[in-house]
């Protein structure tokens, strides 16, 4: 009974270092609103992707991927002011493929917007609050886009770091555990 004990014990500790280890992956693809289409004129506030990306964790590495017809809409990552006034003139960069695939290379926010004149007005435009890695004892929430003022904090710790901590804290909790 014991071994059998021992046994399921093992198992459950190998599952939730797994979990644990999936949760740190690396950098991944998301698409954006969760669904193809996806990047339209919202039916509602609920439909927003706004909405949808306060409920999305995003981080250094990861790519947003947008799929839309290319021949009637584009991306447009763009500033917070022009964000805000829904201005399609000086965009930082622009997509037009209907397969766009962005970068989220730094903390901070990044702002998008619809290319085709009126969209945006209507809604048709995202904030992605890309997280800060911190140290692992400095855990907060991530602000939302509307406390966003000021430039985004600087790394402090790299996420290989955290993941080695990870690796020798779990360890000794599985050493632990079967022995």
């Amino acid at each position: 009974m014991a071994v059998l004990s021992r046994t399921v014990a093992s198992s459950s500790l190998l599952l939730t270092l797994f979990v644990l280890f999936s949760s740190f992956s690396e950098a991944k693809d998301i698409l954006v609103g969760g669904k193809t289409g996806a990047w339209k004129i919202p039916s509602s506030q609920s439909d927003s992707l706004n909405h949808w990306a306060e409920s999305t964790r995003f981080r250094v590495g990861d790519s947003l991927v947008w799929n839309y017809d290319g021949a009637k809409d584009s991306v447009l990552q763009v500033t917070k002011e022009d964000y805000v006034s829904c201005n399609t003139t000086n965009p930082i960069a622009q997509y037009k493929d209907g397969n766009t695939k962005v970068e989220l290379h730094k903390p901070g926010p990044f702002y998008f917007i619809s290319g085709v004149q009126g969209s945006c007005e209507k809604g048709q435009k995202l904030i992605v609050v890309v997280l800060t890695p911190r140290h692992r004892y400095d855990i907060s929430p991530a602000p939302s886009p509307a406390e966003l003022d000021g430039p985004a904090v600087a790394p402090t710790s790299s996420a290989s770091s955290l993941k080695g901590g990870l690796v020798v804290a779990l360890g000794l909790l599985a050493w632990g555990l079967l022995f």
